[in-house]
């Protein structure tokens, strides 16, 4: 029996995704992005002293996240695919406590987008919850931030299952380094944005010299110019670029090896299925 070339094989979708749990999908993504920008859309008093974020979100982010992965394992989520994201999970935890995001350096999102990448925009989803989840837990980084990571991470998984699947070789690679470039500046983007205003401090129109405080009750524009100037200055330039090296890296060095594994692991696991099914 010939190996099968993995570009001759529709890629499999260890966790489809249906109508329905599509749209739950999108309508929590969206509900979840605006979760991200309360900064922007909270309504405050010029006046006021003190900006508090609407504290409902830390309980709404951990129900999408729990809705929608029950809406995607009705008839998706089998024993083969649990072991594959139990196995993923377990690699990018480990992963994170060998860097936790020492001086940006952070080993996994390449796992992360390489997973999405051959199961699909479900399965992508699922492991970056649960990977962050378990990284957490095993790190101590359990804290209110905590369900915003899982949802960022997740977006990233499912991106990477959302790509044109046509790509193949080096062009394949490449194009998994730029998104997974871009996705490890969007991730901090988002995370910077939902912590920006309690996390360094409100400013005073005319009080503010650096112009990097969330001002309550100016103009969008004007906040969106602080936020930029806050989020290049203290994370873009450092953390976020150190992601993004870091995830190329990965990507492009053991991105051929992690690939054909976990083709071949598909495959395998899809095949195994059939035979069992026809002797039934």
């Amino acid at each position: 029996m010939t190996a099968l070339d993995p570009r001759t094989v529709a890629d499999p979708r260890a966790v489809p995704l249906s109508r329905r749990s599509g749209l739950v999908l999108a309508v929590a993504s969206l509900a979840g992005l605006m979760m991200f920008c309360w900064p922007l859309l909270v309504q405050v008093q010029p006046g006021d002293s003190r900006v508090d974020p609407p504290f409902v979100f830390l309980v709404l982010v951990p129900v999408v996240l729990a809705v929608v992965l029950a809406e995607m394992s009705q008839g998706g989520i089998d024993a083969r695919v649990l072991a594959v994201l139990g196995v993923l999970s377990a690699a990018n935890a480990l992963l994170r406590v060998f860097s936790a995001g020492t001086a940006g350096v952070e080993l996994v999102f390449f796992l992360l987008v390489l997973g999405g990448r051959v199961f699909g925009p479900g399965f992508g989803f699922s492991l970056g919850c649960t990977s962050l989840f378990a990284s957490a837990l095993m790190t101590g980084g359990v804290g209110p931030w905590l369900p915003f990571q899982m949802l960022c991470a997740a977006w990233v998984g499912m991106g990477a299952g959302l790509l044109p699947r046509r790509p193949s070789g080096r062009a394949e690679l490449w194009m998994l380094a730029a998104y997974g470039a871009f996705s490890a500046y969007a991730f901090g983007l988002l995370m910077n944005l939902q912590g920006w205003p309690y996390l360094l401090g409100i400013g005073v129109p005319g009080q503010d010299p650096a112009g990097l405080l969330y001002v309550p009750g100016a103009p969008l524009t004007d906040n969106l110019v602080a936020f930029a100037k806050y989020t290049l200055i203290l994370s873009t330039g450092s953390w976020d670029t150190g992601r993004a090296i870091t995830t190329v890296i990965g990507i492009l060095l053991l991105g051929p090896a992690v690939l054909t594994t976990l083709r071949r692991a598909s495959r395998r696991a899809v095949v195994t299925g059939r035979v069992e099914s026809e002797r039934s």
